[in-house]
């Protein structure tokens, strides 16, 4: 199966750093402080709000891999023409809810467009939440099966990857390959507090399941010094990576 070529080809590229402050000043701030040590930036609802949309436009203007989390979702004409706007805005990454219909109206939408640059991701199920809150919702499957049947559904609207919790990776490499690109939230380095997230996992754990990119936001943004966390992610990513002595 051919890779997909929003594949990543290096550790820094791998790590998305989750820019969740409340001002575009505070994460201008983090941007210089990681300049050169973050593959992506991925810019939030928090953000966005506060005039995140044209700090995502100015970043990807400079060069910068952006990934716009907006987890879009409604009727099928305002995804296609949102996404075509998103198209514009040369991001190389957007969230649109795993939902079969809102996933394929955003693949009409980008090809209508035009762009190839821009990689849709169908988000799962959220990492904050577990099999009791998916209940709560009205889901009776499993939670690992409502995950894999969204993986299946990105797969056939032809998206780009899937966002998904680290704990799901391994059992849906088999079925997504190489051609969709999967990225993980809820990443925590050994020794971080797990926060409001609930299925969480290591750098180094998740690469060893098949990840490709890590979303990290508080471990380095709360951090002394966010540069030196982001060089201490990136090196668990290399240990993860490294093969295994014969």
């Amino acid at each position: 199966m051919p890779k997909s070529r929003f594949a990543p080809t290096s550790s820094r590229d791998r790590l998305a750093f989750a820019l969740d402050v409340p001002t575009v000043g505070e994460a201008e701030n983090l941007v210089r402080q990681t300049d050169g040590k973050v593959g992506v930036y991925k810019i939030g609802m928090e953000l966005q709000f506060a005039g995140g949309l044209e700090l995502a436009r100015d970043l990807a203007a400079e060069g910068r891999k952006i990934f716009l989390d907006v987890k879009l979702h409604d009727i099928d004409t305002t995804i296609m023409k949102a996404v075509r706007n998103v198209a514009k805005m040369g991001v190389t990454f957007v969230t649109v809810h795993g939902y079969p219909k809102t996933m394929r109206a955003a693949v009409a939408g980008l090809a209508a467009e035009g762009n190839p640059d821009l990689c849709l991701l169908g988000v799962t199920v959220l990492t904050s939440m577990d099999e009791a809150d998916l209940h709560a919702a009205g889901y009776r499957g499993p939670l690992a099966d409502v995950v894999e049947t969204r993986a299946r559904d990105a797969r056939a609207a032809g998206m780009g990857g899937i966002v998904c919790a680290g704990t799901e990776t391994e059992r849906l490499r088999p079925i997504l390959g190489d051609e969709l690109v999967i990225v993980t939230p809820g990443i925590r380095p050994a020794g971080s507090a797990a926060g409001d997230q609930r299925r969480v996992m290591t750098p180094a754990e998740a690469m060893r399941t098949g990840s490709d990119y890590l979303v990290v936001g508080r471990p380095i943004s709360q951090a002394a010094d966010p540069g030196a966390a982001a060089e201490a992610v990136i090196a668990e990513i290399d240990g993860a990576l490294e093969p295994v002595p014969a």
